[in-house]
Formats: C-alpha cells, structure tokens, sequence
C-alpha cells in the first residue's frame, strides 16, 4: 500500500505539474511562477540579483533533492515529464526488446562543471542549449531549435530511455551529485530480493544492478518504477542503517576532484571573457523593460520564450541567427504602455521585476520621425501615452526625447511609416 502510494502520488504531482506548465506558455496562470523553482534558471536568478530572497526557488530545489533525492528530474522538470510520457507510448518496443535503461557514463559531469563554470563565469549562452527548461519552453513557443532538440531526445528515448537525463543533461548531473546525499533513497532488501532482475529492466535510467542489489543513487530519478514491479516487496523508498565505513579518499579520487576544480575555474574564466566577446558583437536591437544593459540582457537570457508566449502584443519576438535572444520587434504591433507581464513572469533575472509605473518610466528607445516622408497628420502625438510628441499646426511633428520611452505605439499609427527607432544601449528611468 505504502508503494503504491509513492508510485500514484508522484504521477499526480508530475502530471499536474506539466498541465500548470502547458497553461503557464499559454498565460493561463500566471503570475503564479512556477518555473522560478526551474534549477538553471532559479541559480542565475540568484546570481544576477542582490536580494537574498532572490536564493529561495534554488535553496527550495536543492532542501528538496537533499531530503527526496533526485525527485526533481521525473517530478519538476517538464523535459523529464515529457520523456515519461514518451516512454509510456514506445511501451510495446520495450516488451520486445531486452535493453535496460542506459549505461552511465561521465559527460555529463564534464559538462556541467564547464556549463555552470561560464554561467559564474557571466554569460548563459551556451548552457541555454542544453538547458531542460529553456529547450521545453523553446519547442512550446514553436522555435525550430527547441522542436528538433524534442525529435532528438524522442529518438534517444526509443532506443535509450532517459540517457538525456543520465549522459548529458548538466542540471541532471547536479542534482544527480546531491542526491547521493539524499535523506531518502530507493534501497534493494536483499532478504527478499529473488535476483529476477525486473527492477533493472523497467528502469528507466540504467540505475539498478540486479547482479549486485546495488543502486546507483545519483542516475535514480525517482520515479518509482521498480517499486511498483517488484512482486516480492523486496525494494522499498526510505532510509537504510548505514554501516560505518572509514573514511579513505583514493588517490585516483582526489585526482578526479583536483582535475573538476580546476576545470570550473578554466570555465569561470572562460565564462567572463565570453561574455565580453557577446557584449561587442551584439546589434543594436530592442529590448524588453527590465532588461537593463543590452550585453547583460544577452548573457542572461534562457531563451525558454515565456515572455514572448505570454506577450499580450505579441511585440515580444523569438531569438533568429541575426538576434540570439529575445527582442522587440516593431514592425506589426508595439509595446503597450499599461502592460508589463514580460518583466513579471521572467524566471531567470534577465529581466528585472518593474512594477507598472516603473516600466511606463523605462527608456527602451528613442522614436525618430523621417521628415521626408511624414505626411504631418499628427496621429503619432495623439497615440502617444507620454505625450512626448509635439504637433504644432502645419508643421512635422517632433519628439521629446526626455519623454520618448520607444514603446511603438505611434509607429503603428503612422500611415507612411515615417517612424523608426533608436534603441538605448542601457535602459533608464525617467522622470
């Protein structure tokens, strides 16, 4: 009973989790901010701002990953949920087929320490790649890159299961490592164990060995399969009496440990000249309110599209190969001047929290009127919410630029298209 309470329990909270996550990219519920606990995201959060509650989404994953183990991964993580689901359709594959989860093997723990060193280091844009979060919220949003990156891990987990999760997923490497820490562990009794080897098999992670009764803590995802199909109740989830063992560090142990630590630092540095490589390289584009600096903007930015999913204007535009982020774009709609949702659901710190009247005081661009191709009608200065454009009779209308937050509006009423605009290397406030 005890298991199949674990078992239906961490479906529900799994499959209700994907549901809010779905309704989440299609504004259904927010400001409810349920991919502040997203791990990537909730640590660069952390980094990028000041304020220790800032910390808490991180310090919620990491309290839970220490007391449940690597829950997370099958619980939290919409890329995790969705290769559950995937495994549940390919389910008549499996029964003909004799492979066991997937082998373990160390890149992912290269990765992360490279990956999460450059995210110290200043910059997310290579870990936004590979990032479970912000690939999901990609695909949903509909960006080629995060489909393919979705048809990809389909393919691995017809043939793989969950080796994403346990070879290549930095964010799974991390929270793998804690979890051999975890208050909560699967363990395998091996009083009743019968040696049928059926927990191996519908693992899905590769985490269980049935030669040896042993489980790999840090790959077990916990999702509870094995628990669900042993008949002989010979595998439980709690604590298991520890037997003292001395402590001996090897030799090849404190090698391996010395070689991470120095590669995080080769990373961090990395991370820091990275990022100052994007900053001179950036084009001269739009930015949503918040974003601050445009170089900080472009080393922040997880790219998972929640913004530009939950838009209202739909002025919030997807990263291209000319914009690697996410930016404002002018040419059908504008940014309304009574609106800041981007800036309230933003997990990540790329873009701060405005309230309204600080982001209707936020200088995103500055409006420039061709007076060769402006008719005079005037209809700019009547839409425009700061009246910061002047039209005296007969003559070209011009704009306060101490006024002007180049939100777009005026341009879409502009019947020639005599307006473009100017964007700010920083945002300011104004008075």
């Amino acid at each position: 009973m005890k298991n199949k309470i674990l078992v239906y329990g961490r479906l529900l909270v799994a499959i209700s989790f994907f549901i809010l996550c779905g309704l989440a990219f299609f504004g259904k519920i927010y400001p409810l901010k349920i991919f502040d606990i997203q791990f990537v995201s909730a640590l660069q959060s952390g980094i990028v701002s000041a304020a220790i509650v800032s910390l808490i989404p991180l310090v919620v994953v990491m309290v839970l990953t220490l007391i449940f183990g690597r829950i997370y991964c099958s619980t939290l993580c919409p890329l995790g949920i969705y290769q559950e689901i995937l495994m549940s359709l390919f389910k008549p594959f499996y029964k003909k087929s004799r492979q066991y989860g997937c082998r373990h093997f160390p890149f992912a723990y290269w990765g992360a320490v490279i990956l999460f060193g450059i995210l110290v280091g200043g910059t997310v844009i290579w870990l936004r790649k590979v990032d479970p979060y912000a690939i999901w919220g990609n695909a949903l949003s509909g960006a080629e890159f995060g489909i393919g990156f979705l048809l990809s891990i389909a393919v691995l987990v017809l043939f793989k299961k969950r080796f994403f999760c346990v070879n290549i997923c930095p964010v799974g490497a991390v929270i793998g490592f804690m979890a051999r820490f975890s208050f909560f562990k699967v363990h395998i009794n091996e009083d009743k164990c019968k040696m049928c080897g059926l927990c191996a098999k519908v693992c899905p992670c590769g985490a269980i060995d049935a030669k040896t009764n042993q489980v790999n803590h840090e790959t077990c995802i916990k999702c509870f399969k094995c628990l669900a199909h042993c008949h002989h109740g010979a595998i439980y989830y709690g604590r298991k009496k520890s037997v003292s063992v001395p402590f001996n560090l090897k030799r090849r142990q404190l090698l391996f440990s010395g070689l991470m630590v120095a590669t995080l630092g080769v990373a961090f540095k990395g991370g820091i000249d990275l990022s100052k490589r994007v900053a001179q390289k950036l084009k001269r584009v739009i930015i949503p309110a918040g974003g601050g600096k445009i170089q900080d903007f472009a080393n922040r930015c997880l790219n998972c599209n929640l913004c530009v999913k939950n838009c209202p204007m739909k002025v919030i535009k997807s990263a291209t190969d000319a914009v690697a982020f996410v930016h404002l774009d002018y040419q059908k709609s504008y940014c309304d001047f009574n609106c800041h949702k981007c800036s309230e659901i933003c997990p990540s710190g790329a873009l701060r929290h405005l309230t309204l009247a600080q982001k209707q005081k936020t200088k995103l661009a500055t409006a420039v009127i061709d007076e060769d191709i402006c008719v005079k009608c005037g209809l700019c200065s009547v839409k425009c919410p700061r009246a910061a454009i002047i039209k005296e009779v007969g003559q070209v209308p011009w704009v306060r630029f101490e006024e002007c937050i180049g939100c777009g509006a005026c341009a879409q009423v502009c019947p020639v298209k005599a307006i473009s605009f100017e964007p700010v290397s920083e945002q300011i406030y104004l008075s």
